[in-house]
């Protein structure tokens, strides 16, 4: 199922609905010229090796698809040595939804409901709930059993996802099928009581899953926001340096998944992401307040991070109507920007930088000691 061409091919045989398109390599420009006027334009050009953004681009005219067919070709080259590619018709301001399924050595096969993924930046997922505020439970129903079909047909066992594009007259389409356990696994946990990474061992140990689709049951809504070093001003370029103070909230509700501690050194080697803040409410209403409530009180310092965006995200009007697809952050751009800091705010800020300068300090604020830390400033 890594392999986009052939789990189309596959998803298609046993019954999953599919975005239009081949599910063959285009050969040359020549080749994917043809399949994209037949398709209609704007289409998408995948690497079928690709994943986590990597190995796309979208051409919305014929005069763009041979440069975006040589630049997807040569990224898939150099991410994952593999220059194959496919083209699919794309789906206008869609939402990413996906499924996840559990399937053990027995053939017994489940899904746990869906995850809403549509919050994404740069074809990377930043914020995810569950469940879909979007989908009623006749398509919830629909989705899943196709997931379950899929997994059927490849003989899967382990923790799985199955994801899907759904336009807005929830027409859902497969994208692609991830063999393995996703970063958003635990608002399915949340909202389910399963401990995702348990079933993965007990299934990995030749044990039965021990239930069936009917016991499976959703409560409440969780939300997950991923914490990254990043500048989500200036085009989200991933930030480094020192994390010298990092605390997040106890709270009613709240789970942390952290790959770092305060202390650690944020480089450039890895991705972004530092930890992972998940809630749990009653309702979504619930889940938003409790999440904007996380995110304003987790203090990480030293490194800029992408916190302050993401409250304004889960402020947006949009988003607490459940108005989200994949181009979100790009339509909501402006009223996604920050205010302008208030008199109070700078005023704290320049108090607390002269109290943190030794110089000022130990002169206890000597005239000549003040006037050479601040330079030109002046009272």
């Amino acid at each position: 199922m890594g392999d986009k061409i052939r789990a189309k091919r596959i998803a298609r045989e046993a019954g999953v609905a599919t975005i239009p398109g081949v599910d063959a390599e285009i050969r040359d420009a020549g080749h994917a010229l043809e399949v994209a006027s037949a398709l209609g334009f704007p289409v998408m050009i995948k690497a079928s090796a690709g994943g986590g953004g990597k190995g796309l681009r979208i051409a919305r005219s014929a005069a763009e698809v041979g440069a975006a067919l040589e630049r997807t070709r040569g990224e898939a080259r150099a991410a994952f040595g593999d220059e194959r590619v496919f083209i699919e018709k794309f789906i206008e301001r869609p939402r990413h939804i996906e499924i996840q399924v559990l399937g053990d050595s027995q053939g017994g096969i489940v899904h746990l409901g869906e995850r809403e993924c549509s919050i994404q930046r740069r074809h990377q997922k930043l914020i995810e709930e569950a469940p879909s505020p979007f989908l009623d439970a006749a398509t919830r129903d629909a989705m899943g059993a196709q997931a379950v079909a899929l997994a059927r047909a490849v003989g899967y066992q382990s923790a799985g996802t199955v994801e899907f594009v759904v336009d807005a007259d929830r027409r859902f389409y497969f994208l692609e099928m991830n063999t393995r356990i996703q970063v958003e696994h635990p608002v399915t946990e949340m909202i389910t009581g399963i401990d995702i990474v348990a079933q993965q061992l007990r299934i990995a140990e030749g044990e039965p899953l021990g239930y069936g689709q009917e016991q499976v049951r959703l409560e409440g809504h969780a939300i997950e926001c991923r914490l990254c070093a990043e500048d989500a001003l200036h085009g989200f370029v991933p930030a480094t340096g020192t994390l010298r103070v990092f605390r997040a909230p106890r709270a009613e509700g709240f789970r942390l998944d952290s790959g770092v501690e305060q202390g650690d050194e944020v480089t450039s080697n890895f991705d972004s992401m530092l930890a992972k803040l998940i809630v749990v409410g009653r309702d979504r209403t619930e889940a938003i307040a409790r999440m904007r409530a996380a995110l304003a009180d987790t203090v990480a310092l030293g490194v800029t991070t992408n916190a302050a965006y993401l409250e304004r995200v889960l402020a947006h009007p949009a988003f607490v109507g459940g108005e989200t697809h994949t181009d979100f952050l790009a339509e909501h751009a402006g009223a996604l920007a920050p205010a302008p800091p208030q008199p109070e705010q700078l005023a704290a800020l320049i108090a607390a930088a002269l109290l943190t300068n030794r110089t000022v300090a130990d002169a206890r604020f000597a005239a000549p000691a003040l006037h050479a830390a601040i330079g030109g400033w002046r009272g």
